[in-house]
């Protein structure tokens, strides 16, 4: 599916694919990106027996100490099942802290930004998906749905058997659900 336009308007119908292509595959594991549940929100109304993986930003990214995800909401998808994970972007880290402190660009930037030629929402599927194998959260060696976005909500889904971020380059993306055409 090819969405006209980027960003949250295309949260519903991302998610719809998503879980539609989940079902044909008999794939489990569904990982997502949302910082203020919105985008998992969406993803339970409709779930349909799937093991989620929420992804959130680091603590600190909207400032120093601000964790994103009110504790109220990490509470509530907690008691519905859903495994909330916040930690440091598979991207961003050490890299990012070098860049800020004395300038250039490094090779995790550098990746983040070419596979932003496919879109933010892309990139941030790839991302959230080696961070949720590294932290334990879905099994190793197999697909799984990866949905992530631009700025707020969701509007690309992808197929992806994710690698470690030590074998990053092992990671397989196996099909495009959807993405918008506007990057």
């Amino acid at each position: 599916m090819l969405w006209d336009k980027k960003g949250k308007s295309c949260t519903e119908a991302t998610v719809q694919q998503a879980l539609k292509r989940a079902g044909e595959l008999n794939l489990k594991h569904i990982v997502v990106a949302s910082n203020s549940g919105f985008t998992v929100n969406h993803l339970l109304n409709l779930n349909q027996g799937f093991e989620v993986v929420c992804v959130t930003h680091h603590v600190g990214f909207a400032g120093p100490g601000i964790d994103e995800m009110p504790a109220s909401i990490r509470n509530e998808l907690q008691a519905a099942g859903v495994k909330v994970l916040t930690t440091t972007h598979l991207f961003a880290g050490i890299d990012r802290a070098i860049r800020f402190k004395f300038g250039g660009v490094y090779p995790a930037e550098i990746m983040a930004q070419t596979l932003r030629i496919f879109g933010q929402g892309v990139k941030v599927a790839i991302e959230i998906a080696v961070m949720a194998l590294d932290a334990g959260l879905i099994p190793y060696g197999q697909e799984v749905i990866s949905i992530g976005g631009t700025a707020t909500g969701a509007d690309a889904a992808i197929v992806i058997q994710p690698a470690h971020s030590n074998n990053f380059f092992e990671t397989k993306v196996k099909e495009i659900i959807c993405w918008p055409r506007e990057k």
